[in-house]
C-alpha cells in the first residue's frame, strides 16, 4: 500500500477475494457460446482466444517466479544480497490482478472497437507497425510519465506502492495500484489501437505484443543477472536498446536514476544514467555460486508436493499440508513433474536462508516418499544424498542435515569435515514439552519411526506410562526402551493425551475419550475425526527475526530444524541414526548454557484443555515468538531398536529432580553468544485448532 494511498488505489473487485475470477466468467461464456453457435466465417477466434491468452500469461509469469527464485537461492550473479519478507509476499500476492483487468478490456475491445474481431494470424506490416510505435512514442511517453510518478505528491499517494519492494522479484513489474495500472493500459493501447483503426492488426501482433511486455517486465525485475555481456559485445548499439536485471535494480535502490521502460535510450539522453550501470552489471556477472555455511538436504513426499516447493506457487507453499481439490485437475501437469524429477539427476537447490553469520540452502533429492519404500530404488537416492553430502563438502559447507538415518556416509567417508546432522532429537524435545504439565500417562499410537521410539524412552525415563493400541507395538517398545513398568497395553483407551503418527485411522480417533489432545510427531498431521477433541499441528518452530527469507511457510519437505539448533550449538560432531534420551535433554542442559532454554508454557484451548507450548531461545531476556513451520521427522516407515541401560527407579527420580533444577535455572538466564549476539531462537508447538 501506498504511504498515502489516493483515489482509485484498490482494485474494484479487491473484496471479492477469492471469487474475485468470476469478473471473467459473464465474457468467457459469451465468446464460448458464440464461437459454437455461429458457423465459418462468422466465428470470431479473438474472443474465444482471450482466456487461453490470459492462462499463457500466468504461466508465463509463474515461469519466471520459479526460475527466478531458483537462481536467487544458487546465489549465482545476485544483484542485491538482501532477503524479501512476509510484507512483500503479502502485497505481491494479487500479481494475477493486472491479468484480469487486461481480460476484461480485451473482451469490451472485441466488441466496440471496429475492427478488433476476426483477426489474421499474422500480418507483417502491423508487427512491424507494433514494433516502431512501441520504440518511439510509448518509450518516450513512459519516460516522462514514470518521472511525474515519482513527484512526491504522486509518488506517495501511488508509486511507492510498487517502490516498498528493494529486492524485487519477476512479479514485482506488476505490483501497482488500480488508477496506475490503467495509465499504463492506456499507454500500451497505442500500438495495439493504431494498428486495429488502420486494419493492420493481427493476432500475432496483439498477443505477441503483450507477451513481450511480460517477458521484459519480469526479466527486468530478476534480482540475478542474466544478459551475457557478449550479446552488447557483438551489437554495442544494444545498450541503448534492451535494459538488464541489474539496470532495473538500480532504480529500485537509487530510485532517482534509470526511469526507462525497457530501452534505456532516454536515460542517456535525459542524464538519468546512473553511473554505477555497468560496473554492476559487470559484479553481477562475475558473481559465482553462493557457498552456504549449513545444507538442508530434503525431498519431495506427494505427487503434489512439486507445487508446494518455496520455488513454486507462493499460496501453496504457505499451506504444505493442504490439498486443493482442483490440484487433481492438473495431473498432466504433475505426471510430467514425476516424470521430468525421476529423470533429473541430481539435487536442487529450492531455498536460501541466512542466519546470523550463517547462509542456509535447502537442496531437493528429485524423489518422493513412496519411492523410498522401494528397495530397488534405495541405491539410486543412497546415490544421490551420497553425491550431495560429497558436492556439500567440496564447496566448503559447515553442516549437512538429512532426514534419513546418515551412518552410511559417516563410515564410509570417515575424513568427512562436513558435519552430517539429523534433526530428529529437536523434534523429539518439542514434542516432549507440548504435553501438559502433569500428565502422568499418554497412547502412543502410529508408525514406529526412530521419533517414536525415542520419546517412548524419554517418557519412561521421566515416569510417565506409554500405553499402546496393539501388542506387537507395545512387545517393540518393551525391547527398545527397557522400561517395562512403565509401557502398558491400552484396554480402556482412557488417556486424555494421544502422541499419533502416520497410520492413526479415524476408527481409532472415536476411542478417545471426550477433550482428548491429539499430538503428532510425524510430518503430516492426523486427518481431524473428531470435533470434541484438541489437535496441534505438526512439531513446528517459531522463526527468530535472525532467520532471513522467510518470507513464507514454505516448508513442505520435511524441514528438520536440527541445522540452526546444531551448528549454533557448536557441536563438533555427526548427530545421525539412534537419538539418546540425554541427547534430547542436552537441548535443556547443555543448550542452555549455549543461549537455547527449553520449557513448556500453558496455553489455554478449546474445552478448556491446557496444551503445551515450547520456548526456546530468549532474545534480550524476552521469548521469541514468531512464524510456526511445521519441522518434519526421522525416518519414513523404517523401525529401529536398541535398549538403554536399565536404572533404578530411585537413580531416574534423581535425574528428573537434578533435570528440573537444571531447566529452572536456564530459564532465568539472559541468552548472550560469546560474541555478544543473541541467539534468538524459538522452538514450538502452534496451538490446536
Amino acid at each position: 500500500m501506498a504511504s498515502k494511498p489516493g483515489v482509485l488505489t484498490d482494485w474494484p473487485w479487491t473484496p471479492l477475494g477469492s471469487f474475485k475470477y468470476v469478473v471473467l466468467a459473464p465474457w468467457v461464456v459469451h465468446s464460448v457460446y458464440s464461437f459454437a453457435t455461429k458457423n465459418g466465417s462468422e466465428r470470431d477466434n479473438v474472443s474465444v482466444l482471450v482466456l487461453p491468452f490470459l492462462l499463457w500469461r500466468a504461466i508465463h509469469n509463474q515461469i519466471w517466479i520459479s526460475i527466478s527464485r531458483h537462481r536467487t537461492a544458487k546465489g549465482s550473479n545476485r544483484i542485491v544480497d538482501k532477503s524479501i519478507d512476509f510484507e512483500q509476499v503479502d502485497r505481491e500476492s494479487n500479481w494475477d490482478d493486472q491479468i484480469l483487468l487486461n481480460g476484461l478490456l480485451f473482451y469490451i475491445g472485441n466488441i466496440i472497437v471496429p475492427g478488433a474481431s476476426h483477426l489474421p494470424i499474422w500480418r507483417t506490416d502491423g508487427v512491424v507497425l507494433t514494433a516502431l510505435i512501441h520504440a518511439g512514442p510509448v518509450e518516450f511517453l513512459y519516460y516522462w510519465l514514470h518521472r511525474a510518478l515519482h513527484h512526491h505528491y504522486l509518488y506517495s499517494r501511488y508509486h511507492s506502492h510498487h517502490h516498498s519492494s528493494i529486492v524485487t522479484e519477476p512479479i514485482t513489474s506488476v505490483i501497482h495500484p488500480f488508477a496506475e495500472h490503467m495509465s499504463y493500459f492506456l499507454l500500451f493501447a497505442i500500438p495495439i489501437v493504431t494498428t486495429v483503426l488502420t486494419g493492420k492488426t493481427s493476432l500475432a501482433a496483439l498477443f505477441g505484443y503483450i507477451s513481450y511486455i511480460d517477458l521484459m517486465n519480469n526479466m527486468g525485475h530478476c534480482n540475478f543477472e542474466l544478459i551475457p555481456k557478449w550479446l552488447f559485445s557483438i551489437f554495442p548499439p544494444l545498450k541503448y536498446m534492451m535494459y538488464t536485471p541489474s539496470y532495473h535494480s538500480l532504480h529500485h535502490t537509487q530510485f532517482r536514476t534509470n526511469y526507462s521502460l525497457f530501452m534505456p535510450f532516454y536515460d542517456y539522453v535525459y542524464g538519468t544514467m546512473d553511473k554505477s550501470t555497468d560496473s554492476l552489471y559487470e559484479k553481477t556477472l562475475e558473481m559465482e555460486e553462493e557457498s552456504p555455511s549449513v545444507v538442508h538436504l530434503t525431498h519431495l513426499t506427494t505427487p503434489e508436493s512439486i507445487y508446494h516447493l518455496p520455488i513454486g506457487f507462493a499460496s501453496f507453499a504457505s499451506k504444505p499440508q493442504i490439498s486443493k481439490w482442483y490440484l487433481w485437475l492438473m495431473w498432466p501437469v504433475t505426471f510430467w513433474s514425476m516424470f521430468m524429477t525421476c529423470l533429473h539427476g541430481r539435487t536442487f537447490v529450492i531455498e536460501r536462508n541466512t542466519f546470523g553469520k550463517l547462509k542456509l540452502q535447502s537442496w531437493a533429492i528429485p524423489r518422493y516418499t513412496i519411492q523410498f519404500l522401494f528397495q530397488w530404488q534405495r541405491e539410486a537416492i543412497s546415490g544421490l544424498i551420497e553425491q550431495a553430502i560429497i558436492e556439500a563438502e567440496a564447496r566448503g559447507t559447515k553442516g549437512d542435515e538429512i532426514n534419513r538415518n546418515g551412518e552410511i556416509y559417516i563410515q564410509r567417508y570417515p575424513q568427512l569435515k562436513v558435519k552430517v546432522v539429523d534433526g530428529s532429537s529437536l523434534v523429539v524435545a518439542v514434542v516432549l514439552n507440548s504435553i501438559p504439565k502433569g500428565t502422568t500417562q499418554v497412547l502412543l499410537r502410529g508408525s514406529l519411526s526412530k521419533v517414536a521410539y525415542s520419546i517412548a524412552s524419554a517418557l519412561c525415563r521421566r515416569g510417565i506410562q506409554v500405553s499402546t493400541f496393539y501388542k506387537i507395538e507395545y512387545e517393540r517398545l518393551k525391547l527398545s526402551t527397557g522400561y517395562g513398568s512403565d509401557l502398558v497395553l491400552s484396554r480402556s483407551y482412557s488417556e486424555k493425551v494421544w502422541l499419533v503418527g502416520d497410520g492413526l485411522s479415524e476408527q481409532e480417533q472415536q476411542k478417545a475419550p471426550k477433550g482428548t489432545l491429539f499430538i503428532p510427531y510425524s510430518q503430516f498431521p492426523p486427518k481431524k475425526a473428531r470435533n470434541d477433541c484438541l489437535y496441534h499441528h505438526t512439531p513446528a518452530m517459531l522463526a527468530p527475526s535472525a532467520l532471513e527469507n522467510l518470507n513464507s511457510c514454505e516448508r513442505g519437505l520435511h524441514p528438520n530444524h536440527g541445522r540452526i539448533h546444531v551448528d549454533e550449538l557448536g557441536t563438533q560432531i555427526n548427530k545421525v541414526g539412534v537419538v539418546t534420551v540425554d541427547e534430547v535433554d542436552e537441548l535443556a542442559g547443555e543448550g542452555g548454557e549455549m543461549g537455547v532454554e527449553l520449557g513448556a508454557e500453558g496455553v489455554e484451548g478449546d474445552e478448556g484443555a491446557e496444551v503445551g507450548y515450547v520456548g526456546v531461545g530468549v532474545e534480550g531476556g524476552k521469548e521469541e515468538r514468531g512464524l510456526v513451520e511445521p519441522v518434519g521427522v526421522g525416518v519414513d516407515g523404517v523401525a529401529e531398536f536398541w535398549s538403554w541401560e536399565m536404572k533404578s527407579t530411585l537413580e531416574r527420580e534423581r535425574e528428573r529432580e537434578e533435570r528440573r533444577e537444571r531447566e529452572s535455572r536456564h530459564r532465568n538466564i539472559e541468552v548472550e553468544k560469546s560474541s555478544g549476539m543473541s541467539l534468538g531462537v524459538a522452538v514450538g508447538i502452534d496451538g490446536p485448532k
